[in-house]
């Protein structure tokens, strides 16, 4: 493999030594794809230009190697088609978990088996705010250091919202469950009401707090997921921290097996990128097609996983706050397991927290509906599904 082509906004100044000076530099992607080149890399990022040069590119008669989530969680099936039609690859290998070889993982090494669910930490930025957040620091002020330090871009929304880990897994989804799901459809719930206080009562629970991707097959619909969860702190995912990503799948069977490693960070990228072209290399060698649509199922999306549940309140203390909070709960069928309240709170603005038995989280949300007219409360309820 050799570069021929590097395209890039103001390649003047962008120039480096260690480029070949037979490489040819320049801002028209008609020169790319005019050219001899077999395989184009798209690192640019967003939904346009990029989704259009893809297809450019494949059209042309040209594999393409990409990290870009966004492209394709929305275009997959699209791609992967167009890509067989002219006998060429794409390969998508660090749009998820980075440096994980989660997608080859889930592709080819557990091909054999029949997978039914998909967990995991899909997001450094968040964990690492989540870390600070245990550790004392409020959600504000960590996202402020998560900036300075890179993590986190201007507008943290696509990772705090959990709008890029909704978008691999939808990836996910479609290369492990063999699922297609729109991703829009799949339910995605922000960090940003989170507290330091949450992680001193989910350590009475003997957890942490996570930002969790989920995905399961449940008979004729897909269950799925991007929330902050309460994860046991003897779980794999309890330990995960900063840039790190982890995806654990559950075979029908072979059981569970754990992807780990750096998720996140140009060095780690840039192995997922190598060794998707040297797949793709090797691919041509046997003649090989890189990706098939046969076995793809189209499934209803739903968040209603039965859970126990977290709810934290903070309230003006006066007398009956339980047993109005206890009579809504049991209208709907839900049974309470438990009362926590840490000392030290000013009574006008008290946080306890009671935990539920497993029960819908759609039930759950109607009845946090009707917790939320009541009087007593100071700011709205947090909800946290608990990952047994």
């Amino acid at each position: 493999m050799r570069i021929t082509h590097i395209l890039n906004r103001n390649f003047q100044r962008k120039r480096a030594d260690w480029v070949s000076p037979d490489v040819k530099w320049t801002d028209n992607i008609d020169d790319v794809l005019s050219s001899d080149a077999d395989i184009v890399v798209e690192l640019i990022g967003g939904l346009e230009p990029a989704g259009q040069w893809i297809r450019r590119a494949l059209e042309s008669g040209k594999s393409v190697v990409t990290a870009n989530k966004q492209v394709v969680a929305r275009h997959a099936s699209e791609l992967i088609r167009l890509a067989n039609q002219h006998g060429q690859h794409i390969a998508f290998g660090a749009s998820v978990a980075g440096g994980v070889p989660v997608i080859a993982g889930l592709q080819e090494g557990l091909a054999g088996d029949e997978l039914v669910e998909l967990c995991g930490i899909l997001n450094g930025t968040c964990n690492y705010i989540l870390t600070r957040i245990e550790n004392g620091v409020a959600f504000d002020e960590a996202l402020r250091e998560a900036q300075k330090l890179g993590f986190a871009e201007a507008n943290p929304a696509e990772d705090v919202d959990g709008l890029d880990a909704r978008a691999k897994l939808t990836i996910l989804a479609r290369t492990g469950l063999r699922v297609a799901a729109n991703h829009s459809d799949i339910s995605a719930r922000s960090i940003s009401m989170l507290a330091p206080i949450d992680f001193e009562y989910a350590k009475l629970l003997d957890c942490t707090i996570r930002q969790i991707s989920r995905a399961e097959k449940a008979g004729e619909k897909l269950l799925a997921s991007v929330e902050p969860m309460l994860v046991q702190s003897s779980s794999p995912l309890a330990s995960v921290e900063g840039p790190q990503n982890l995806v654990m799948s559950t075979g029908k069977f072979g059981g569970e097996t754990v992807f780990a490693g750096h998720g996140a960070g140009g060095n780690a990228t840039a192995v997922a990128v190598v060794s998707d072209l040297i797949s793709i290399l090797r691919s041509r060698q046997t003649a090989g097609l890189a990706l098939y649509e046969d076995g793809i199922t189209e499934l209803p999306v739903s968040a209603d996983f039965t859970t126990r549940h977290y709810l934290r309140f903070v309230v003006r203390d006066e007398p009956g706050i339980i047993a109005s909070l206890a009579q809504i709960l049991c209208r709907a069928g839900i049974n309470i397991d438990s009362v926590f309240q840490k000392p030290g709170f000013p009574k006008s603005q008290l946080p306890f927290v009671i935990t539920l038995e497993p029960c819908s989280a759609a039930v759950v949300r109607e009845s946090l509906k009707q917790i939320a007219k009541l009087e007593f409360l100071v700011e709205p309820c947090v909800d946290l599904p608990i990952l047994d």
